[in-house]
């Protein structure tokens, strides 16, 4: 018997690939989670920190970099990570992005003149670039499970609920064919139940909610230890978790969290090369995909920005993991990539706020690994054969905004990202 989850994933498992004169032409990818600003400390993580050995280095070690960062952030340099960044995502086959965004004061915690600035710089690099921005607010407000108060460092991001529902307003208003605006709870150890609730019951019941979500196996811990459930079990328990919910990373969970999570039509946004650059684990990717699950990919701290280097780990970690090939093959397809095509996209529209479909790119089809293929032999030579970049166009909403690989305002934005990038490290 098909369970109701697999039954309405099933149903959303159309992602054609069609022969046209420009190229193989695909579905646009949506990057399902995203901190633009961390594009600008790609690779500057990666050294060993001073715990003895770096044996303890991981993702809480890793926050300190990211902390000095995020610290040094105005509007004026948001903007211009923000447009490189989302150059490098339409170039790549990404045409939407869920921004998660708790960038929203100044170092200090006070509030820029414009509360919304930070956020309205990143509406600014969208326009600039053309690509669909799924816009989310995060609500932060406290430092661990236990309530604690935000560390200095992380001042910038706080809230309380009235403000960041104005701000949500605010943002809201701007809402058009290219922007949506939706919400996320940065973690259940940075907002309490009480706020949640009140957030939820303040705003439309349609709109997008993100949360981050078992990603570390501290956090579990933690959980645990003060709620007495694991995270995602205590979110389902007490949330009515339903498609319009995405939950980021969700690596962490046991067999009756799997079931009850593919159950509830929700989806999870894997970021496989941030999770493994973080040491964060592997999601149990199988198990997931049989109870009928429902999936996309984010490039989350943007050490990649590829939608093939997210799907090929994804798969690959997989492998790794079980010893075997071919791992998230099934469910209508033999095919890896294809399924892992279909999953992507399958997911867009709940994700996001944006409908399915009128998004697409097109794939050179005279690159010689694509030499004879067929279309149902395109998907996994994408995925599967190298890092030729393969990509000719992207399409949004039917315009195109890169032709023959390239953006139309690369070089000036590159140049603006470079101006930034020496501004941000002259603070060094």
């Amino acid at each position: 018997m098909v369970s109701a989850a697999r039954a309405r994933h099933n149903g959303a498992m159309n992602a054609p690939v069609a022969r046209e004169p420009a190229g193989w032409c695909l579905p646009g990818i949506a990057n399902l989670h995203s901190h633009a600003f961390q594009r600008a400390m790609a690779g500057l993580a990666e050294r060993r920190g001073s715990a003895p050995g770096g044996s303890h280095d991981s993702f809480w070690t890793w926050r300190e970099t990211m902390y000095r960062f995020a610290a040094r952030m105005t509007p004026e340099i948001l903007r211009a990570v923000a447009a490189q960044l989302y150059v490098e995502m339409l170039e790549a086959g990404y045409t939407g992005v869920c921004e998660f965004h708790y960038l929203h004061h100044r170092p200090d915690g006070a509030a820029y003149d414009d509360p919304a600035a930070m956020a309205l710089a990143l509406v600014e690099a969208a326009r600039e670039t053309g690509i669909r921005l799924t816009l989310l607010p995060v609500l932060y407000m406290t430092g661990g499970f236990d309530g604690r108060a935000l560390a200095p460092r992380q001042r910038r991001f706080g809230h309380r609920v009235d403000a960041f529902l104005r701000l949500v307003d605010r943002l809201r208003a701007l809402d058009g064919d290219a922007l949506r605006t939706g919400i996320a709870f940065h973690s259940l150890r940075a907002v309490p139940e009480t706020a949640m609730r009140e957030t939820l019951a303040a705003l439309p019941a349609a709109l997008p909610v993100h949360i981050h979500v078992a990603e570390q196996v501290g956090e579990v811990q933690d959980c645990l230890a003060l709620r007495d459930a694991r995270p995602v079990e205590w979110l389902l328990d007490r949330f009515e978790v339903d498609a319009r919910w995405t939950l980021v990373h969700a690596t962490h969970l046991v067999e009756a969290e799997i079931a009850r999570l593919a159950a509830s039509g929700a989806c999870v946004a894997l970021c496989p090369t941030t999770e493994a650059n973080l040491g964060d684990g592997l999601f149990p990717l199988r198990a997931y995909l049989d109870a009928g699950g429902r999936w996309g990919i984010g490039s989350d701290s943007h050490i990649s920005v590829s939608p093939v280097e997210e799907l090929r780990w994804l798969e690959y970690g997989q492998r790794l993991q079980t010893g075997h090939r071919n791992v998230a093959a099934g469910h209508g397809s033999d095919s890896v990539g294809e399924t892992l095509l279909r999953g992507a996209t399958a997911s867009v529209a709940h994700a996001t706020g944006f409908a399915a479909g009128g998004d697409a790119i097109v794939l050179d089809a005279d690159a010689p690994v694509l030499a004879g293929a067929s279309a149902g032999q395109v998907a996994d030579r994408w995925i599967f054969s190298g890092n030729r970049p393969l990509l000719r166009e992207t399409r949004v909403g039917g315009r195109t905004v890169v032709s023959e690989g390239r953006h139309p305002r690369r070089e000036r934005i590159a140049a603006d990202y470079a101006a930034a990038m020496r501004e941000l490290l002259a603070q060094d």
